[in-house]
């Protein structure tokens, strides 16, 4: 069921789980490093955004080199559910509350260009990606004020979409309410498209590294943890969350998770569409979560209905008192109400960047020298923002304006809207640690089941402890190497998960998300034999 427990160096995908994107024989792998190189650009990040900028810059003649330290698309773009929209996680009546009305305009137009342009790439590059303009419907939560709809129709028109009210959702049919449908929406399959994009950085000249992991990051370029060095006269990192900037940025974004199962529906059953619920706001009135469903080819009989949701803040499910686990349980009961589910054959998660004022952050990176860029607050719609980042820092490097520069730069400061997620994100983490104030489980390394992981003390040091299901144990350090917060076990994906930034390592140590840019020490049979003595 797309779970491949034996993924545990996080160089195909991010987790215990594969999406429906994924297949170990067609990884998207490159040559590792092995030289020192000069170019004009370094990108650090092979998802979609670094191989956007990448391919931007590659078919102006920059002489581009873009690194990854797993296999492109190893990251959240390999987790993504693919929608591309100009309906995006925040309703556009609260960004114009945040932006006014002529800046809410501009970020809608954005996105819709990153559509046209991802659809005129395709055609450019002869990409085969599945990609396919469908309708989106964003329909009420049945917790949500009917207003709402409203409100969003009027703000959204005001932005320059095109939308209208239906009185009925099409494809759902126990829903009798009424929702609004957006034009120009878009999906596609993004494992296919970044390789496409791969494909033609070669053919322009650039150079591409996989399982090359970029250990020191400057303005001067980068250096590997093999030695090599790429010296650039642009950095550009792209990595989710930036690795470069230990500070300034992780205190304007929060990580969630977010989980996702893809269930066959009989073929030509629902209508090709893009479906999102106006999000649970008894469970959380400032921040509701939401779901968002989409359909897929998958054999002669049946499709793929992918549906997600459930989410929480990084490390913190069990404030919620709902384990990760649980999460697919409760999204497949709320997708079998909606949809005519029969069997689900892939379940994963992901993770999503938010930021306090809902949009990404790509521009110059803040307190760094001009020459260094990062893209990063990804606020669910990691498609579109991606491909803005490849027009929006293309444009940066060749000297040229931007209409856009302003609005996305990581620079900004927005109050308004923001308190909502410092609140929620102040109380997840108060949470966590009132449950577990010392951040351990307070048990011995013998009571660690098969399958199970723990923060165990050994020799006076909080060691994370996983005991696989051959019975062989794994301890690594419980201390995140971005800030010495403590990492909370994620028994779902069987990674452990940090809490405060979110970053995340496999149960060996090996860093897959940052803010962390160093593995988790991991400690010898000799240490466990101690340990077990004791």
């Amino acid at each position: 069921m797309g779970n491949h427990n034996n993924l545990s160096d996080g160089k195909i995908t991010a987790g215990s789980h594969l999406s429906c994107w994924m297949e170990e024989k067609n990884k998207l792998q490159f040559q590792s490093l092995k030289e020192n190189l000069y170019a004009d650009a370094i990108i650090v990040g092979g998802g979609i955004a670094g191989v956007s900028v990448a391919y931007c810059l590659s078919r102006e003649g920059k002489k581009v080199v873009l690194v990854e330290d797993g296999f492109i698309g190893s990251g959240e773009t390999g987790r993504t559910t693919a929608h591309l929209v100009t309906a995006l996680d925040d309703r556009y009546y609260d960004l114009e509350k945040m932006y006014g009305e002529k800046d809410t305009a501009l970020i809608a137009g954005s996105h819709s260009e990153a559509i046209d342009f991802v659809e005129k790439t395709i055609q450019a590059e002869n990409i085969d990606c599945d990609f396919e303009r469908v309708f989106g419907y964003l329909f009420l939560h049945p917790s949500d004020k009917p207003e709402s709809l409203d409100k969003e129709l009027d703000a959204a028109s005001r932005a320059g979409l095109k939308v209208m009210k239906l009185k009925k959702v099409p494809g759902i049919s126990n829903y009798s309410g009424e929702c609004i449908r957006y034009s120009g929406q878009a999906q596609f399959h993004p494992l296919k498209y970044i390789s496409g994009l791969c494909k033609a950085i070669i053919n322009n000249g650039g150079k591409i590294f996989t399982e090359t992991h970029a250990a020191g990051i400057d303005h001067h370029g980068i250096t590997t943890d093999k030695g090599f060095t790429v010296k650039s006269d642009h950095i550009v990192i792209a990595t989710n969350t930036p690795v470069n900037n230990k500070y300034v940025i992780h205190l304007k974004q929060y990580p969630y998770r977010t989980y996702v199962i893809g269930a066959l529906v009989k073929k030509a059953s629902l209508p090709g569409a893009l479906w999102w619920d106006t999000g649970d706001h008894d469970t959380n009135p400032e921040m509701p979560p939401y779901h968002y469903v989409r359909l897929y080819k998958y054999n002669d009989t049946h499709d793929l209905l992918i549906s997600g949701g459930e989410d929480h803040f990084t490390g913190q499910a069990d404030a919620d008192v709902i384990p990760e686990e649980n999460r697919y349980a409760m999204l497949e009961d709320w997708t079998s109400r909606h949809f005519p589910i029969e069997k689900v054959v892939y379940k994963w998660s992901g993770q999503v960047m938010e930021p306090a004022d809902s949009i990404a952050y790509i521009g110059r990176n803040p307190w760094d020298k001009s020459n260094v860029y990062i893209v990063t607050g990804d606020s669910g719609n990691g498609m579109t923002h991606g491909t803005i980042a490849g027009m929006l820092i293309a444009d940066l490097i060749n000297g040229r304006e931007n209409k856009w520069e302003k609005i996305y730069s990581p620079s900004r400061i927005k109050l308004k809207g923001a308190e909502a997620y410092f609140k929620n994100f102040a109380e997840g983490i108060l949470s966590f640690f009132q449950n577990s104030p010392d951040g351990s489980d307070h048990a011995e390394l013998s009571s660690v089941k098969k399958g199970e992981g723990k923060i165990i003390e050994l020799h006076d040091e909080k060691c994370g402890v996983y005991r696989d299901d051959s019975g062989r144990v794994h301890i690594v350090s419980a201390a995140c190497t971005h800030l010495k917060c403590t990492v909370k076990w994620n028994p779902d994906e069987k990674s452990w998960d940090c809490p405060c930034h979110g970053s995340r390592f496999t149960y060996k140590g090996t860093v897959i998300n940052g803010p962390a840019n160093t593995d988790l020490p991991f400690y010898s049979e000799a240490k466990k034999e101690k340990a077990h003595e004791r």
